[in-house]
């Protein structure tokens, strides 16, 4: 049931732009493991596969965690689209301030736990991280490529970040302007859309899970470093309070979304409380779910 709820919340994640489904992972203490099995499907798993030694697959795979995890995550995909975009629509601001909780009292567990940031390479490497998911916050949407093949390398790139803590695999959709066009494929079952989308996703996932694995393999504390610059840098993305600004570009005007105080003047209504509240709901749940890890009852 731990590793299905785990699910539950990768997927919900997933579908928020600015909230990664690798930063639930890490949250809860998946995370390399995931990599582990993710990484597993390799070309000895395929020679399993055509040699029929089903067993043996389904142990180097990981086969049972990846099952349970994968319909936590479909289940939350499927039966949660709707409602995280009524939210996003009715109710942004405490939505954002509860990520926004999720994502500090994390960042600052794996800062506290993984990263010593007195030494000088290891803070250049946070830095890096920071910087990354400011910049990818920051960017503008873009056109993407039309038509099937867009569902394609929007599947394969987004899958890198979903994977990755930090930076939301749902916000790259919206930077190459596919984000509506795969939730409203999720929402109405367009079946062609979904498949060539999650093909592109395998892709990914197969090719860049790889890259993480050795990554934390060879150079465990750099990779930690990076990780959680990159996780403290998204708070940037899930600020809660943000004002459209008119930008032009070689393509036209278009309107991006600023942070701003909660005393903006563009901003009617901050909700302060309720905002307050669903931070502190997130860091308490972060907190809860590290206690429970550590007994080993989560």
């Amino acid at each position: 049931m731990g590793v299905f709820l785990r699910g539950l919340a990768m997927g919900a994640a997933d579908v928020v732009p600015g909230v990664s489904g690798g930063t639930i992972a890490l949250i809860t203490g998946i995370y390399e493991r995931l990599l582990t099995a993710i990484v597993s499907a390799d070309a000895e798993a395929l020679s399993l596969l055509i040699r029929g030694r089903w067993q043996t697959l389904w142990f180097r795979v990981d086969g049972s965690f990846l099952t349970v995890l994968m319909a936590g995550i479909l289940s939350a995909i499927f039966s949660l689209a709707s409602a995280i975009h009524w939210l996003l629509s009715h109710y942004p601001q405490p939505l954002w301030s509860f990520f926004g909780g999720l994502i500090l009292v994390s960042g600052a567990f794996l800062v506290r736990d993984e990263v010593n940031l007195l030494r000088i390479n290891r803070l250049i490497v946070f830095a890096l991280g920071v910087s990354l998911a400011v910049s990818i916050a920051l960017l503008a949407p873009a056109s993407f490529i039309p038509g099937l093949p867009g569902y394609f390398f929007a599947g394969a790139i987004a899958i890198c970040a979903m994977i990755l803590p930090g930076i939301s695999g749902s916000f790259i959709l919206v930077l190459l302007g596919m984000y509506g066009a795969v939730l409203d494929a999720v929402r109405t079952l367009q079946l062609a859309e979904l498949s060539v989308f999650a093909a592109g996703c395998a892709l990914g996932l197969l090719t860049f899970s790889r890259v993480l694995q050795i990554a934390l393999a060879r150079a465990r504390p750099a990779a930690m470093a990076f990780l959680g610059g990159v996780l403290m840098g998204s708070l940037l993305a899930v600020w809660p309070w943000k004002t459209a600004v008119l930008t032009a570009t070689e393509t036209g005007v278009i309107e991006l979304m600023r942070p701003v105080l909660p005393s903006h003047s563009s901003v009617a209504d901050p909700q302060l409380m309720l905002c307050a509240a669903a931070g502190v709901l997130g860091c308490l749940l972060v907190w809860a779910l590290r206690h429970l890890a550590g007994k080993g009852r989560y």
